[in-house]
């Protein structure tokens, strides 16, 4: 959303005063064309290559200039891998991106490392069926440990919009605003069922909403919340990527096989061979659209974020490193059969009242 609309917006909603009509007009407003974030340019590293781990490694290293002074003002290093799928490796972080994330910490941070996620099913499951335990085991060094935040049952309560454009409050994993972790997203190039393509910015926020454990009686799951709709999904990505962006350290893009056509868990892959990183989640997955072919205008939640200042989106304020040129790698994903539906964000919303 452009200045005082998107701020407006925000404030409205965290009130809990957002009419329907008010609705109406912010998102129209958010709709608008993108224009280019102010401020200085954003750094992203793009790497090709032939060997998944050592992409990442490189691409890390690019951009080390940006990670090490945060780095040594915290405590530990949080690695949040995407396991929203957690049998089928493609859709989720391989352990080598993870290797090389680490090979890329072990000389400059002496831990701890904790790697914490929130998969919509059982995390556990995703990190014996991706072997990440042995990861853990070959870094003792960083006294690596892994997580499952919805058995953690550490969380702040927040309020996103629902169906009806009411708020609805879920409850957001506490580990993910803990001021002493360097927050470190390892996320995938993949489109997505309701939000075109799901990168960085998407893999941090949907950590976040978590499930009851397994020992609670009182079962619930708040992150279907956020499939609200296709315009409702937009904006709660947004308040929820305002709220978390303060704690976030860095991130990287394993393209080495991304995920086209039905994902984010029933696609097929696509060799791309690449790796992105960056401080600048926004930044990183405008240059992942861009790798994948994707229209950088389709991305509802990545526009509403650029506007809201959570990160560049233009792509001439983005100082390139590793060079490769994203026009040279460039392959157009195959997006998801609902595209059409997808893109009702960007149409004006009729008041039918």
């Amino acid at each position: 959303m452009a200045g005082a609309a998107g701020e407006r917006y925000y404030d409205l909603a965290m009130r809990g005063t957002l009419s329907r009509r008010g609705f109406l007009s912010l998102t129209a407003a958010a709709a608008a064309p993108v224009q280019a974030a102010a401020g200085d340019k954003s750094v992203v590293s793009l790497v090709t290559g032939n060997d998944r781990r050592k992409n990442i490694y490189n691409a890390l290293l690019e951009i080390d200039d940006q990670i090490r002074p945060a780095l040594k003002r915290k405590k530990y290093v949080l690695i949040k891998p995407n396991c929203v799928a957690v049998k089928n490796q493609l859709g989720s972080t391989h352990a080598d991106a993870l290797r090389g994330i680490l090979d890329y910490l072990a000389p400059r941070f002496k831990g701890p490392v904790v790697i914490a996620e929130s998969s919509r099913d059982d995390t556990w499951d995703a990190y014996e069926n991706f072997h990440y335990n042995q990861v853990a085991s070959e870094y003792r060094g960083l006294k690596v440990k892994l997580v499952d935040l919805n058995e953690e049952e550490r969380y702040e309560t927040f309020e996103i919009l629902d169906r009806n454009v009411h708020m609805s409050q879920v409850r957001l994993a506490a580990r993910l605003m803990d001021p002493g972790a360097f927050v470190l997203g390892s996320a995938i190039l993949k489109s997505h069922d309701a939000v075109v393509a799901t990168l960085s910015v998407k893999n941090l926020v949907m950590a976040a909403p978590l499930h009851s454990s397994r020992k609670s009686a009182d079962k619930w799951h708040d992150k279907s919340k956020y499939h609200a709709g296709f315009r409702q999904i937009h904006m709660n990505l947004l308040l929820t990527a305002k709220k978390l962006r303060p704690f976030w350290g860095a991130t990287v893009i394993d393209g080495y096989e991304g995920m086209e056509g039905d994902g984010p868990i029933n696609g097929t892959p696509v060799a791309s061979s690449l790796a992105i990183a960056s401080a600048d989640f926004v930044a990183a997955d405008r240059v992942g659209v861009e790798v994948m072919g994707v229209n950088p205008e389709w991305p509802g939640y990545l526009n509403y974020c650029a506007r809201a200042g959570l990160g560049q989106y233009d792509l001439a304020r983005i100082e390139l490193r590793g060079g490769v040129a994203p026009a040279a790698v460039r392959k157009t994903y195959r997006l998801h059969k609902s595209i059409d539906r997808q893109l009702e964000w960007m149409k004006p919303l009729q008041n039918r009242t």
